[in-house]
């Protein structure tokens, strides 16, 4: 088949960490990536990338000009029909003509959008002979719909008309089958780590104080509230340990929460750091933990795996299709500070050899279902299918 031209869209530049990783590995297939949007500091990428952004009030100005007289030139009935559908939309009409023109002169075979909130802003693309697929991923599946009507009426509106879904574990395909999706249009593509840049670290002791880390942003869905409460019960019990939170601010609420269950001197809360950083704490960690309400399959916890540091993850989301509770890892339920403490306790009782032989469990998982090789192959197969109609 031919070179494909696809735009990958999430609306800001550079993107997710996911996202990213799949321009890359995109452009390695031979196929034209496109990026529209706002573009919030320089990146690199490969030639095949082809950047139309806008970074300030000027350059959104030149965007829109130069594509609105490119399209009056060049495609004048095309872009009649697209003025008549902005005009048709709500919202404000000279920020959808700078985000649309560009798409529609430059017309990719596939236009991919990330984020399921912009099902309905984006499918006119369809109208103009684009491929219109959709990544299902985290809160805007699992969670924003079920407090925002609207929004799930957009999506059981709007998600049958969508020619290919993209979902990052099977539970948000189940997830997204109550808005009506049509799941024969839906692949599961498990997200990429370039595994070899992880080196796997056996450990050669397990600390007598042991050493347990979150990594994530500071938000509910992240379950640190139950973290916390969980290391206060092993705190009661006499357990030596120390536990970190990487990417948190000034978390007022959780801050509160540390100072009066005493655990000021045990856990520390720590700012975003760079990824080689990020690298070296989970190696020297013991326990990563992921005490989340909600998750895709979550990033650090394949991280983790593939460096050969031992996972307790929530069986929240898509977690039980990676850790395996008791083989490669241990799941525990939502909401069980209680769950988290004994699981904790039962990793401490390991031998070093049967520590070491999970966590060899866990980088084979890592290596076989989420390779950025892997991820790359299933992607691009799943767009020829898209563009071939065979979707079954």
């Amino acid at each position: 088949m031919k070179s494909k031209t696809i735009a990958i869209y999430s609306g800001e530049i550079p993107s997710t960490t996911f996202i990213e990783r799949l321009i890359v590995g995109l452009c390695s297939t031979g196929s034209t990536i496109y990026l529209f949007g706002k573009q919030k500091k320089k990146i690199s990428y490969a030639k095949n990338v082809q950047l139309v952004t806008y970074s300030n009030r000027f350059s959104k100005v030149v965007v829109l000009l130069k594509y609105a007289v490119l399209l009056s030139f060049f495609k004048p009935k095309e872009k009649h029909k697209l003025d008549q559908i902005i005009t048709s939309q709500k919202g404000d009409k000279q920020i959808k003509k700078l985000k649309y023109y560009p798409v529609l002169y430059h017309k990719p075979d596939i236009f991919h959008l990330q984020w399921a909130k912009g099902v309905e802003d984006w499918l006119w693309v369809k109208e103009f002979g684009i491929k219109f697929v959709l990544s299902l991923r985290g809160t805007h599946i699992s969670i924003s719909p079920i407090g925002d009507a609207a929004l799930k009426q957009k999506y059981q509106a709007n998600f049958l008309k969508v020619d290919g879904f993209h979902g990052v574990s099977k539970a948000i395909i189940d997830e997204a089958s109550i808005y009506e999706a049509n799941l024969k249009n839906a692949t599961v593509i498990y997200s990429g780590l370039d595994v070899e840049k992880l080196i796997f670290k056996p450990k050669t002791k397990i600390n007598s104080e042991l050493k347990i880390l979150s990594i994530g942003r500071s938000h509910w869905v992240k379950g640190y509230a139950y973290a916390l409460d969980a290391f206060s019960y092993l705190k009661q019990e006499g357990v030596d340990f120390h536990y970190t939170i990487v990417g948190l601010g000034n978390d007022e609420e959780l801050l509160f929460q540390r100072n009066q269950l005493d655990l000021e001197t045990v856990v520390t809360f720590c700012k975003s750091i760079p990824f080689n950083q990020i690298v070296d704490k989970i190696q020297n960690a013991d326990i990563l933990l992921l005490p989340s309400l909600e998750e895709g399959i979550a990033n650090v916890v394949l991280e983790a795996m593939a460096l050969g540091t031992l996972v307790i993850s929530t069986d929240c989301g898509g977690m039980q299709e990676v850790v395996k509770d008791g083989e490669n890892g241990y799941v525990v339920p939502v909401r069980s500070a209680r769950a988290i403490a004994d699981t904790i306790l039962e990793v401490r009782k390991l031998t070093l050899a049967d520590y070491n032989e999970m966590t060899k469990k866990a980088r084979l998982t890592v290596e076989k279902q989420h390779s950025n090789k892997k991820m790359i192959s299933d992607f691009n197969s799943f767009y020829d299918i898209v563009l071939n109609k065979e979707l079954s």
